[in-house]
This record gives C-alpha cells, sequence and structure tokens, in this order.
C-alpha cells in the first residue's frame, strides 16, 4: 500500500492526505456529519464523479458503503479498495488499561442498557462505539489531542455522554456547556477555556455555528453516530494511553458570586469522587436512576450520570423538567434513585398538592419504593424536607460539596438524617474547621471549611494565583463556606462572602435566618444578605416573595421574628419580589438582590 491517500475519521469526514498514484481524492471543505451534512467523496479518475455516500458512523458501515460503490467503476474501485485496506490498517485493538478509567469501566457492562432518553436505549457496547467514532473523528491524523480543551454542547441523553467519553478517549479535556445558557455564557467559556474543538448536536449548531466560525474551530457533530452505531463491541483505534494525573473535565462555576471560572479535574479526580459517591449511596448494577438536572454541574455529571455508569446501572433522561411527568416515573416502580436541588422538590411538593386524592395517593405510594431521594446544590428548607417526608415517607439525604472537590459531606445512607446538617466526611475526604488566623476552632464554634482529598480538583484553568490563592499549607482547599460541628455533623453557616453578615461587631448566618423566615405562613420563599449600613457597617436586608395576596410591614415581620431571632439577626430592610432570581442549579443569585438596596 503506497501511503495513506484517504483519512477516514469516524464519524464525519473523509479527509485528503497523499493520494494514490491511480487516483485523487480530494474534498475541498470539511463537511461535519450529521443527518443534513452527509458526505461528499470526491474521486477523481478518468472524468470528475461526484458520489454522496451518506453519514459513515462506523468502520464496518464505512466498507459496506465504500464496497457498494464498487459498479462506479475501475477507477473508483481501485480507489474503494486502497481506502479500506487504509482504514483497516489504522484500526487495532487498544489495551483497556490504556482507556480512560471511567470508559474502561463501562466495558465489563458491554451487553446491558446505559442510558434511556428520548431516542430509546443504549447499551454500554453501543456507547463505547459511538464514543470511538467521536475520538476518531477528533484525532483526525494525530495520536493524542494533548489535552486540548475541546467544548461539548448535547442535550441530556446518550449523544451527551458519547461526546464527553470520546474526548477523554482522544485525549482532550471535555468542557461541557448547557443548552439553557445564552450564547454570551458560550462565548466566555469558549475564550477563557482557550477551546481547540466542540462537538456540537445537530439541533444546536445554528446558534453554535457563528461562535464556533469567529474563533476557526473545528466542529465535530453527534447527529452521525445516531445512524444506529455499533451493533456490536466497539473497534478500538490505536487511542492514546490517558493516565490518572491527565486533565478530564473542565467544569465552570456558577457564577454566584463572581465570573465563572474553570475548574480542572483529572482524571484521578473524578475516579476518586466517584468511588466515594457509589461507596456510600451503595449504587448497583440494579439501580435506575432519574435524570432532570444541568449536564454542565458536578451534581449532574458527576453524582448522577458518572455514579450510574461506573455501577453498570440505567441512566435515564427525562425530556426536560415537567412535575407530572417526573411523579409518573417516580411512582413507575422502575426508578431507584432520584436526585435534585431543593427548588424541583419544592415544585413537585407543589404539583402533588394540585393533583387529584387518588393520583396523590398513586404518587406517593409509587415514590416510596425507591431506595435513595438526595438533595443538594444548595440548602434545604427544613419545610421542604419535612413535607416531602411526610408525602413519600424519605427523608431526603443532603450532601455538601463544591465544583471544585466534588462531595465533601453527606448524611448517612442508613442512619439518622438531622434537618439542617449535611452530615460527616465521606470515605476518603478530609475536613477542618479553622479560624480566620487558620487555627483549628474549638467545640462547636463556628469556622472556615478546609477539605482535602484525592478528589479535589488540580486548578482554576488560566489563573495560577487564584489556585495557589485556594489552598492552605498542606493542600488544604478553602471552600470559603462558613460551618460548625455539632456532635459529629457538620452545618453550612452560608458563604464567607455573601451568607456571612457582619452586623454591628457579630457575625450572623444568612442561611440561618432565611430558616426561620420560611417559617412565617404568609412567606413563599425568601433570601436574606448584607447591604452596607453607616451604622451597623452591614445590616441585615430580607427579600421576600410573598404566598398569595397575603403581605407585611417590615415592623411586622420584626415582631414576628423577635422571639425566634436574636437582636442582630433581625432585619433591618425589607424588599418584595415576585421570584427569587436563580441560576440553573437552584442557587439563588445574592448579588442581583443587593442591587435591590442599592437601588
Amino acid at each position: 500500500m503506497m501511503g495513506q491517500a484517504v483519512r477516514l475519521a469516524g464519524p464525519g469526514s473523509v479527509r485528503r492526505e497523499t493520494p494514490p498514484p491511480h487516483a485523487a481524492c480530494t474534498l475541498p471543505t470539511r463537511v461535519p456529519c450529521g443527518p443534513l451534512h452527509p458526505l461528499v467523496l470526491r474521486l477523481r479518475g478518468d472524468q470528475d464523479q461526484q458520489i454522496r455516500v451518506g453519514v459513515l458512523p462506523e468502520a464496518e458501515e464505512v466498507l459496506t458503503c465504500l464496497g457498494a460503490l464498487r459498479e462506479v467503476g475501475r477507477e473508483c474501485a481501485r480507489a474503494v479498495s486502497w481506502a479500506a485496506r487504509a482504514f483497516r490498517a489504522m484500526v487495532g485493538p487498544v489495551p483497556l488499561n490504556r482507556l480512560p478509567p471511567l470508559v474502561r469501566r463501562a466495558q465489563e457492562y458491554s451487553g446491558r442498557v446505559a442510558v434511556a432518553d428520548g431516542s430509546g436505549t443504549c447499551t454500554y457496547g453501543n456507547l463505547s462505539a459511538w464514543s470511538a467514532a467521536v475520538a476518531r473523528d477528533l484525532l483526525e491524523d494525530r495520536a493524542d489531542l494533548g489535552e486540548a480543551r475541546v467544548v461539548l454542547l448535547a442535550p441530556p441523553g446518550a449523544a451527551y455522554v458519547a461526546g464527553q467519553w470520546g474526548t477523554w478517549m482522544a485525549g482532550g479535556v471535555s468542557v461541557p456547556l448547557s443548552p439553557q445558557q445564552t450564547p454570551l455564557d458560550w462565548a466566555h467559556i469558549l475564550d477563557d477555556s482557550q477551546a481547540a474543538a466542540a462537538i456540537v448536536a445537530p439541533e444546536h449548531a445554528d446558534a453554535f455555528v457563528p461562535l464556533a466560525a469567529a474563533r476557526h474551530l473545528r466542529i465535530t457533530s453527534t447527529g452521525a453516530a445516531t445512524q444506529d452505531v455499533g451493533h456490536g463491541e466497539a473497534t478500538w483505534a490505536r487511542f492514546p494511553g490517558v493516565g490518572s494525573g491527565r486533565r478530564a473535565l473542565m467544569l465552570y462555576t456558577s457564577g454566584t458570586t463572581s465570573r465563572p471560572k474553570g475548574v480542572v479535574l483529572t482524571h484521578g479526580n473524578l475516579t476518586a469522587q466517584v468511588e466515594c459517591l457509589t461507596d456510600a449511596w451503595a449504587w448497583t448494577g440494579d439501580d435506575r436512576a432519574l435524570h432532570v438536572l444541568p449536564l454542565n454541574h458536578t451534581h449532574g455529571v458527576v453524582n448522577v450520570l458518572a455514579c450510574a455508569l461506573w455501577s453498570g446501572a440505567v441512566c435515564e433522561f427525562a425530556r426536560g423538567f415537567s412535575p407530572a411527568d417526573t411523579w409518573r416515573r417516580l411512582a413507575s416502580g422502575e426508578i431507584t434513585v432520584f436526585m435534585a436541588v431543593p427548588t424541583i422538590y419544592g415544585r413537585l411538593i407543589a404539583a402533588w398538592h394540585e393533583a387529584t386524592e387518588p393520583g396523590r395517593a398513586t404518587w406517593s405510594a409509587g415514590a416510596a419504593r425507591l431506595r435513595l431521594f438526595v438533595s443538594g446544590s444548595a440548602a434545604l428548607p427544613v419545610p421542604v424536607l419535612e413535607e416531602w417526608r411526610a408525602i413519600t415517607g424519605h427523608t431526603l439525604l443532603e450532601r455538601y460539596g463544591m465544583t471544585e472537590i466534588g462531595m465533601a459531606l453527606s448524611n448517612p445512607l442508613h442512619g439518622e438524617r438531622r434537618p439542617g446538617f449535611v452530615g460527616a466526611p465521606l470515605p476518603g475526604v478530609e475536613v477542618r474547621l479553622v479560624t480566620e488566623a487558620g487555627a483549628d476552632v474549638a467545640g462547636c464554634e463556628p469556622g472556615e471549611l478546609l477539605v482535602r482529598g484525592p478528589g479535589v480538583f488540580r486548578e482554576y484553568w488560566g489563573r495560577p494565583d487564584e489556585t495557589a490563592a485556594a489552598f492552605a499549607e498542606g493542600g488544604w482547599f478553602r471552600t470559603g463556606d462558613v460551618g460548625a460541628r455539632e456532635n459529629g455533623a457538620f452545618r453550612i453557616l452560608g458563604r464567607m462572602s455573601v451568607d456571612i453578615i457582619k452586623t454591628g461587631g457579630e457575625k450572623v448566618s444568612a442561611i440561618e435566618i432565611e430558616a426561620v423566615l420560611r417559617e412565617h405562613p404568609a412567606i413563599a420563599d425568601c433570601a436574606v444578605v448584607g447591604v452596607p449600613d453607616p451604622e451597623w457597617g452591614e445590616c441585615v436586608a430580607a427579600v421576600v416573595a410573598w404566598r398569595g395576596p397575603a403581605t407585611l410591614t417590615l415592623p411586622a415581620l420584626r415582631d414576628w421574628a423577635r422571639p425566634r431571632l436574636s437582636g442582630p439577626k433581625l432585619p433591618r430592610r425589607l424588599a418584595t419580589v415576585a421570584a427569587l432570581p436563580r441560576n440553573p442549579m437552584g442557587k439563588v443569585v445574592k448579588p442581583e438582590l443587593i442591587q435591590l438596596f442599592e437601588a
């Protein structure tokens, strides 16, 4: 065989390299794969002929389609035969220990269903084949992406997983975007991450292509691989070895207190986080998780998706969040694990109250059969916990974590789950509470929460000074959260930056005040912030969403709260909103609330 004339790169391209002596094979413009973008193989022999091949997602399909072209003519047939031999020579087995850990683990469950989404089901074997096709397309003629950042924009489902795994198999760093983000958000992440390529689902191509074109990004589509990929095992190409110390994932912080930063996790970090949670929460291959969370945050990416696939379980993706549809799936008897933010649990509770009596009974009985309900990403209001327990018989398992550390604290799977507490350190995680001077706190005194362990992130991308400042001596990560420990369990008092209010020489917790105010029957939701005050330094300001037509004046609210809150914790300012501003993970965007009082 003379050279490599046609590089067949997985699901979406035919690319010119060195042509064989008997035919020139060219493709002036690299055509993205996908149902609306068929490949064009241009063979120039005795005369120009253009042959529309269609979408070629897998090796065997490539060979089948190429074989079908032999009738085109002698010169075309010779080029086809040559291309087939070239492709076979490029494909070979790869040792499993060279695959990324999460992908390697999936090979144990090849014939089992991995993902259920709006398109149907996908087995672990098919998912591996799809991922391999994406990896080949990303690599082109390279041996290794060398930790290049590859943004991923796909709806929740198998296509998302194939894009993530394919990036890892090619040696890249996956940077997930959310379809719910704006193009401005996408642009910030593209520029900040210095992305080199993008994997984009066909339904998002129109919105994303202008951003990619302006930055000269190469786009790979997830669309081609939906064409019946892998009716068997993946045909592994000679992919790069991926060690535990290599960068794997870049998740952007929620941006509730500052501009979102890229948090870089290695394959070793991810493995440690997943092993910790699958052990603590007893994941097994018999589980089926209903996934309703965004796939650009730790909660959805690691806690649900990665844990399910690590365990050989089924991850079922909902078609968007609908309270009624979610209840029906929870009551189906098929779901065993459900994780959500407090806002979602609140909406499910409201939908339950609006349902008929027979509907309520069916939903409650069905949900009672699940083995685990988890709440996180924002503080769980005690009234929500109590009402969910009354409806389903389950006490929500609240845990504590961050993008930078994964999960650090968790209430027990078996045992007492205390309202308002986030439990004890998870396996392999070390936790300290320290004073502003860095000394360990005594007894039940509050302090900043510091975390250390194998799941703690590697760096903030492109921000070495911020990375260095985030760690104390000894490799302890400064969470910026203030907590307290009582009888072995931790409770979170809030962020040092926005939830700890320094008023009249005392430090008070906004989260503690919010929990008390929510007990008032006229308050549907509330948030507390500190605003500058010439007398107090900062004063406690409450922002309230009222329940129905009911309202309270500030004096009336203070009178009601006085027996429940000490003097410094009583609100001194009050504002009303129809609904609190929240990010996609349910966290209140407090800087926007502070602006209400500045105005």
